[in-house]
């Protein structure tokens, strides 16, 4: 049986919590079945969190206090945990840009805006801005950056595999000048081939299909169950509950069969980026017909 790698307890707040959680579980003498029981949440959930890749729920924070007579530390200590996962993320991401660092796949459906990881920073910044126009010049520059560091996972020994579908119309929506949106579009390109990555494109003249709705992301994992993050304007959701994870992930399936192969989609992403380059793009949308 292979050793057990302990979390290095130094790295991070949520690190330093996970490894007292396994330190004081140890000590109490349970299990994470044991610890798990009664409190509504899954041991993968726990595992996740004394691995530090997950922070702690409040109401779970109380469940392990009482479990473990710990008398309200970890209580007390989950909102330091928060704030320090946080780094620049909406509170509901928080988790997700964590989990993204130790995931085996990432699968992601974009219907409205191009995936993070994909981003340009200056496509971030108009994003941003766009979402929170009273926010300060260092609140948005603070998002940005946030968002810029998590591709530095491509970077990693082994990265993540990743898939992304689009929706046709990111690429012919100018969020940016013309010069930007052709980065933007190169950016993307260069992604994709740099890090062997898979991208298709699910054209404006698609029928109805699976995954109308929502920005969608799929993560597995080498030693945890695959999880499911979904999006809206102010607000997003984890979900692990295996039946409807099974679900998202056969949708995800049915998507990728309604989506343009991987060539024909990187050649309408050139094609695209060369009309913006050449100021061509208004042109091509002023000859389109109406529906």
């Amino acid at each position: 049986m292979p050793s057990r790698k302990d979390p290095d307890a130094s790295a991070n707040v949520p690190s330093f919590y996970g490894a007292e959680l396994r330190y004081r579980r140890e000590l109490a003498g349970l299990t994470l079945e044991q610890l798990a029981e009664g409190s509504f949440r899954g041991v993968p959930f726990l595992s996740q969190i004394e691995r530090g890749e997950r922070r702690m729920p409040l109401d779970l924070s109380r469940h392990v206090d009482q479990k473990l007579g710990t008398d309200g530390f970890f209580e007390r200590r989950c909102e330091d945990a928060r704030r320090a996962k946080q780094s620049g993320h909406a509170e509901y991401f928080a988790d997700v840009a964590e989990m993204e660092q130790h995931a085996e796949t990432i699968e992601e459906w974009a219907p409205m805006l191009v995936p993070g990881l994909l981003q340009t920073a200056p496509y971030a910044r108009a994003i941003v801005r766009a979402a929170m126009p009273r926010a300060t010049d260092r609140e948005v520059e603070e998002k940005v950056s946030a968002r810029m560091r998590r591709a530095e996972l491509f970077d990693a020994e082994r990265p993540p595999a990743f898939w992304a579908i689009l929706d046709e119309s990111l690429i012919r929506r100018g969020a940016l000048p013309d010069e930007g949106m052709a980065e933007l579009l190169e950016h993307i390109l260069g992604v994709v081939h740099a890090t062997r990555s898979i991208l298709q494109i699910v054209p404006q003249t698609s029928a109805a299909h699976a995954f109308m709705m929502g920005m969608t992301k799929v993560m597995t994992f080498p030693d945890a169950p695959p999880v499911v993050y979904v999006e809206s304007l102010h607000s997003g959701q984890l979900i692990d509950y295996p039946a409807l994870v099974k679900q998202y992930r056969e949708s995800y399936d049915l998507l990728r069969a309604a989506a343009l192969s991987t060539e024909a989609s990187l050649a309408m992403i050139q094609a695209a980026a060369e009309d913006y380059r050449n100021g061509e793009h208004r042109d091509r949308l002023e000859r389109r017909p109406l529906a």
